[in-house]
């Protein structure tokens, strides 16, 4: 390879400007095994891409996007994963983010991918990494995003010129970070808000039946005592007959003290209580009553 050579690495091209060897020094041309640091590419080849010298320009061009096109399409099919009905069923439960890393050198976004990939915030949640490249941010990347619903994320980079524009016109997110556990801590935060919520059963109170009146609008109407907590109209609720669940998922659909309509009925009052077409009912039996709150995650 020698200066003014049309050259191809990968999916970028140019022609070889100026080479510099370990010492800085200007070289005119390197061999085989020979380092040096090439200037004159439209863009950043990726490491690992192999260099290739064409006859001329445009045939370096055309090189160069035939990779390109390849690579595209090879990333689209990656991110339209095909899967089975059983895959699905199975994924139904889980959310994916879907990640595109841009950064200034290659060492950067490895760095970021190692250390987005110990993330670790639960089995409900998956953290893909579905294309990572070093150079400014390019439409393409801004299409593939668009393509997978991903996110992408510019380290120490900045879009080029109109692909900000683009982002916007596709509904494609980008963030800028220049410190990487800025980066870390923010996906994180992503991750965690992509979880399903957790609840947990708290039981508002329990009211044992004392009287069962029948109503030909309101059904069968349980007369009670509050024995602990507090009962609550349209609150759910659960019929137990000692330890045995006699019917459960119920709504209180009346709340009554003496012929007053009542929100809520405390520890110690006695109370009718209304559960629609529930039958069977005895007395003796004990009115529960709670909701699901969402918890809290560690």
């Amino acid at each position: 390879m020698k200066i003014g050579d049309a050259i191809v690495a990968g999916g970028s091209f140019g022609r070889v400007r100026a080479m510099l060897d370990e010492q800085g020094e200007n070289v005119e041309t390197a061999g085989p095994s020979r380092p040096v640091q090439v200037l004159g590419f439209t863009s950043v080849p990726s490491a690992g891409d192999t260099f290739l010298v064409a006859d001329e320009d445009r045939t370096a061009r055309q090189i160069a996007e035939k990779r390109q096109a390849a690579e595209r399409n090879a990333q689209l099919a990656k991110a339209r994963k095909k899967v089975s009905l059983e895959d699905f069923m199975e994924q139904s439960k889980v959310s994916t983010l879907n990640l595109i890393l841009k950064g200034d050198v290659s060492g950067s976004v490895e760095a970021l991918e190692d250390a987005l990939m110990q993330l670790d915030v639960g089995a409900e949640v998956d953290l893909r990494v579905i294309h990572r490249g070093v150079g400014a941010i390019t439409k393409s990347d801004i299409t593939l995003a668009s393509a997978s619903t991903a996110v992408v994320i510019g380290f120490n980079v900045k879009p080029e010129p109109q692909t900000a524009i683009y982002a916007d016109q596709e509904g494609v997110e980008v963030r800028f970070y220049s410190v990487i556990y800025n980066a870390i801590e923010e996906i994180e935060l992503s991750l965690k808000g992509l979880l399903k919520p957790e609840y947990e059963e708290i039981i508002l109170g329990n009211a044992e039946v004392r009287e069962i009146f029948k109503s030909s609008k309101a059904g069968n109407i349980a007369g009670s005592i509050v024995r602990d907590g507090s009962i609550k109209r349209n609150g759910k609720a659960r019929i137990m007959r000692g330890t045995e669940v006699i019917a459960d998922d119920l709504t209180i659909d009346s709340l009554k003290r003496f012929k007053d309509d009542a929100t809520e009925v405390k520890e110690g009052f006695e109370c009718g209580i209304g559960l629609g077409n529930m039958k069977d009912l005895q007395i003796g039996d004990t009115i529960q009553v709670f909701e699901m709150r969402e918890k809290k995650r560690a």
